[in-house]
């Protein structure tokens, strides 16, 4: 099984820089809109790694994190094993994208320039929480009170 996951692990993280680097230096670029639009391609070949090493652990996962409220002791001692720990850095790859390709739409429709959004980026890549919050401060319209613009993204792109 860990041959497995080790192919799950290193296919997904491969597969990753390409995306990354059409968001960091090519951010405007036809190819770019659409590869990132296509969720076949740019979410798709990480979630069915994903899917594969969760769906037979996924009992255990319930029962472990569903059976009572999580404590940082239940977390620590959930993450102990190797597979469990490479099952979340897939998880972390798919959700890094999601988060990283909703800011470089945000980016495209407040027409940011590329020193701002590359940054920002390679934080959504590094540290998506904070790269997320970024980009959002970093388009935010002080004239739209909500934080959805999801019809300005979709006309956008």
């Amino acid at each position: 099984m860990m041959q497995l996951i080790e192919a799950m692990f290193w296919f997904s993280s491969l597969w990753i820089i390409p995306l990354w680097s059409l968001m960091w230096f090519l951010p405007r670029h036809q190819i770019t809109a659409r590869v990132m639009n296509d969720l076949r391609i740019c979410i798709l070949p990480l979630l069915i790694p994903y899917a594969v090493m969760v769906l037979p652990n996924i009992l255990d996962i319930f029962i472990t994190l569903g059976s009572e409220m999580p404590t940082p002791e239940l977390v620590i001692e959930f993450f102990q094993e190797d597979e469990v720990i490479l099952i979340g850095w897939l998880h972390f790859l798919a959700f890094d994208i999601l988060a990283g390709r909703y800011i470089w739409k945000r980016m495209l429709a407040f027409d940011r320039p590329i020193y701002i959004s590359m940054p920002i980026l390679i934080l959504s890549m590094m540290v998506a929480p904070l790269g997320f919050l970024l980009g959002i401060i970093t388009t935010w319209d002080s004239n739209d009170s909500s934080i959805d613009m999801n019809d300005k993204l979709v006309n956008h792109i």
